[in-house]
């Protein structure tokens, strides 16, 4: 009985995590990260050694396992230790079975997320002058460097630039735009990607096939899916599967472990829910959450499905992908083929939306239900394009003031299922006296805008006062056309002016406007052309001959005010007809301004 205890004891002793187990130990292991090794395999190669390497990446994509190959790859002896670099296998060399059993005193590996002072940072470089005891290089990693103090950083710097040939570091990080830029610059930097679905599922059934537990497609990509790229998440996802199943590992006990629907039922919940059929649909929705469903996972996967139907909508061929499952393929298909682009995008908005509420609900599976009564009454409302045409087609035609409408347009005696009582019916119903149905008339009243100090003058008229400043002062037109604005925005103006312009626009007139902000150099400000126009008429008005014998009477006299006579002309400058506001002056000093003496100003024009 002890010694069954004692074996028991030393099996559980031995037993190894899958993501150690089947850890990468060479290049030629790594999968998804063909760009990283080709580089790092051409230079080790080449004798190209940089000095300082960073990884980065999402979490378990082998950032810290690339960094131990490497520091092998570059202390490889060989087993008689005359060998050099090599990209290939180290197994047979007794410094890279050390430094991969993390036992070699040249293969410095330290932890930045608990090691984050600039102290910690000076005991580490203070070894760096020293020569490696054993390996041809001295190898410093440095896995979440990015959690390193700003003091640390500097205390880094001029080691990391200039440091001894004998030394390379490598930096492992997931969050990259927190390294500081001036030490991203002395390093070779490669990012590793997430691995794609496909290459985790075949990752996977291999592994599970030499653990000797049978696995079905669903299962595996079931975790692919749910490693989101990462390898080690899905090592660990598969390790916990395999320990719920008793040998053999299935869809059903994989979904019922990551609480996810069943996907036929999921494509059943949309499809009822789009199609109006609520009842139907709150009842699959509480099924799957009776079977361990979690309501803010079943949203995303909504999500996840009108994505799919969208993008199989879109395809160029027409063909569905082959690398989908078939429900995929085929009822994603027929899901897109049955739903037009807009009442997807819809979809995927309330979706998107409901989505971020679930999250912050008191009771997900409310917010889930709730999400859903509301997709489906969205999806029985027309597009918004066929309500604005029905909108035209039924708007009245404008009554002369003081006509009395007849009994047949009332409302009250409209069709029924006409809405507001104004359709084609109502309209035959019509006085016989009644004139010839008139053109259909212009958007909103027939706003006609001929140019941009126009636009500016209806946008300042209907109340924005906000916005026509903004236009006058913050932006240079670019062109002008139809219904097409361009505007180069300065730094001062709003971030949502073109959207709200654009919106104004189309709600005044009845017609869209593409409203589009461009780099390219336009025309200066309109209140900078007024300035400058203002400026222009000042001069015109002070080289005016009146002007010009006013200042030389009074030569401290200074201009504060001018104006222009009807035609937008200064006032003539040969004795003519001024202004009503010149008879305010007297006789000597109109006569002043003319240059005249009062006897040749009282004079009677000649009628030559």
């Amino acid at each position: 009985m002890a010694d069954a205890q004692e074996s028991a004891e030393a099996g559980q002793a031995a037993y190894r995590v899958l993501a150690r187990k089947y850890r990468p130990q060479s290049f030629a292991d790594l999968i998804g990260q063909e760009a990283l090794v080709r580089t790092l395999t051409n230079a080790i190669d080449s004798a190209r050694v940089h000095q300082a390497y960073i990884l980065t990446g999402v979490r378990g994509v082998g950032k810290t396992t690339t960094a131990r190959i490497l520091a092998r790859a570059l202390n490889y002896r060989g087993p008689d230790g005359d060998k050099g670099p090599t990209a290939g296998p180290t197994d047979d060399c007794e410094i890279c079975r050390a430094i991969a059993e993390d036992r070699h005193v040249d293969v410095i590996e330290m932890d930045a997320a608990s090691r984050t002072g600039v102290g910690d940072i000076r005991e580490l470089i203070e070894g760096v002058r020293y020569r490696p005891v054993e390996a041809r290089y001295k190898v410093y990693i440095i896995d979440e460097v990015h959690m390193l103090s700003g003091s640390a950083f500097n205390a880094l710097l001029k080691t990391l630039e200039e440091p001894p040939p004998h030394v390379v570091f490598i930096f492992a990080t997931t969050e990259i735009r927190k390294v500081p830029v001036t030490v991203l610059s002395r390093c070779q930097r490669f990012d590793l990607r997430r691995v794609a679905p496909k290459l985790l599922s075949e990752h996977f059934t291999g592994i599970a096939a030499k653990e000797g537990v049978a696995t079905d497609e669903e299962a595996i990509r079931l975790i692919a899916r749910a490693a989101d790229g990462s390898v080690r998440d899905g090592l660990s996802l598969l390790d916990q599967a395999i320990a719920l199943t008793d040998g053999r590992l299935e869809g059903g006990a994989v979904r019922q472990m990551l609480g996810i629907a069943d996907r036929g039922r999921l494509y059943d919940l949309l499809e009822a829910t789009l199609g109006g059929r609520l009842e139907e649909a709150l009842t699959i929705l509480t099924d799957l959450y009776q079977l361990g469903g979690d309501p803010i996972l079943v949203l995303q996967d909504l999500m996840e499905i009108v994505h799919a139907a969208t993008r199989l909508k879109l395809s160029a061929s027409g063909n569905p992908d082959e690398a989908l499952p078939d429900l995929e393929r085929t009822r994603g298909k027929a899901l897109g083929d049955g739903l037009g682009l807009a009442e997807l995008a819809r979809a995927w908005q309330l979706l998107l939306k409901g989505h971020g509420e679930a999250q912050l609900a008191p009771v997900p599976l409310q917010a889930a239900e709730m999400v859903l009564i509301r997709l489906a009454h969205a999806s029985s409302l027309p597009p918004p394009g066929d309500l604005i045409r029905q909108l035209r087609q039924e708007a009245p035609a404008t009554k002369p003031a003081g006509a009395v409408s007849s009994p047949s347009a009332a409302p009250a005696s409209a069709p029924t299922g006409q809405a507001g009582g104004q359709g084609p019916q109502a309209a035959a119903l019509a006085p016989k006296a009644a004139p010839a149905p008139l053109p259909a008339p212009e958007p909103r009243g027939g706003l006609a805008i001929a140019s941009f100090p126009a636009l500016v003058s209806l946008v300042r008229a209907r109340g924005e006062h906000s916005l026509a400043n903004h236009l006058e002062c913050d932006v240079s037109l670019v062109s002008f056309g139809g219904r097409h604005l361009v505007l180069q925005a300065l730094a001062e103006a709003p971030r949502d002016l073109q959207s709200r312009l654009g919106r104004l626009l189309g709600d005044w007139t009845g017609q869209t406007w593409r409203v589009e902000l461009s780099q390219s150099e336009g025309a200066a400000p309109l209140r900078q052309q007024q300035k400058a126009a203002a400026s222009e008429q000042r001069e015109a008005a002070l080289r005016h001959p009146l002007a010009q014998a006013f200042l030389a009477q009074f030569p401290e006299a200074r201009l504060t005010a001018h104006r222009r006579d009807q035609a937008g002309d200064l006032p003539p400058a040969d004795g003519g007809d001024r202004p009503e506001e010149d008879d305010e002056l007297s006789l000597e000093e109109r006569a002043l301004l003319a240059g005249l003496s009062p006897d040749e100003l009282e004079a009677p024009p000649n009628d030559d």
